[in-house]
Formats: structure tokens, C-alpha cells, sequence
């Protein structure tokens, strides 16, 4: 197995199950930044902070769960991408509004780039408008 698809694969769970930071640290580069093409993330531009907004999703969406679909390697460019699919339903405190009872299933992919054996960016492309309408927050 790739050393780079082992680390995404072992980030990849840590992150989107919602463990923060202080798990996901290991696999990152300090220093590692974030982007994403979605108003809900406008503000999030380190890996760090982006693993600890995951972290406080699962709070209104307790039952947030990823499927992973796809997992992908090029050696040649430094990079690993996962494309996953995030179902849940509103049902906890937290979010712009009282709890919804609305269901999510949100498509979405992180291609994560490394430098050496860690993560050094990750790009997540998703449609956040489509979500929030789901979860009744838009």
C-alpha cells in the first residue's frame, strides 16, 4: 500500500468522523492550509481549522456518517483524492436554526496534497448550497 494513500486513509477517518485536530495533527503538516469553493467554509484556511469545523458538525448532525466511494492516488503529483458521500439528519443543538428532523446526503471530495509523508493542503470541493437547502438551513 502507498504510504500517501495509508496517511489520507487514516486522516480521512479521523477527520470525518469527526475526531478534530488532535487526531488529525499527525498526518498534517503543521502548518497545512485548507480550501474549498463554498460559502459555508468562506472562512476556514488551515487544515486545523477545517478538522475542528468537521468536528462541530457532528454536534447538530449526531448522526453524520461518511461512505467513502473512491479512493486515488497520483504519485506522480504528489496527491491523493477521496470522494465520499456524507449523510445525517438535523437533529442535535447547534446549526442557524432548531434542530429540522431534515436529512443530508452530500456529495464531496478532498484531494489532499502532500509534502514528504504528510498532508500539506487539502482542497474539499462541495456544494454547500445544496446542503444547507437540505438540512433546512438555506
Amino acid at each position: 500500500m502507498s504510504s500517501m494513500k495509508e496517511t489520507a486513509e487514516r486522516f480521512f477517518d479521523v477527520c470525518d468522523t469527526g475526531k478534530g485536530w488532535d487526531a488529525c495533527q499527525q498526518f498534517c503538516h503543521a502548518d497545512a492550509s485548507f480550501s474549498a469553493q463554498a460559502g459555508a467554509l468562506a472562512d476556514v484556511n488551515t487544515l486545523q481549522e477545517y478538522a475542528d469545523w468537521m468536528k462541530g458538525l457532528l454536534t447538530p448532525v449526531p448522526d453524520g456518517q461518511c461512505e467513502v466511494r473512491s479512493f486515488a492516488v497520483d504519485e506522480d503529483r504528489n496527491n491523493v483524492t477521496a470522494y465520499a458521500v456524507f449523510r445525517g439528519t438535523h437533529t442535535g443543538e447547534g446549526g442557524p436554526v432548531p434542530p429540522t428532523g431534515k436529512q443530508i446526503e452530500a456529495d464531496y471530495v478532498y484531494v489532499m496534497q502532500f509534502e514528504g509523508p504528510k498532508i500539506s493542503h487539502l482542497t474539499k470541493i462541495w456544494n454547500d448550497g445544496i446542503s444547507l437547502q437540505q438540512l433546512g438551513w438555506a
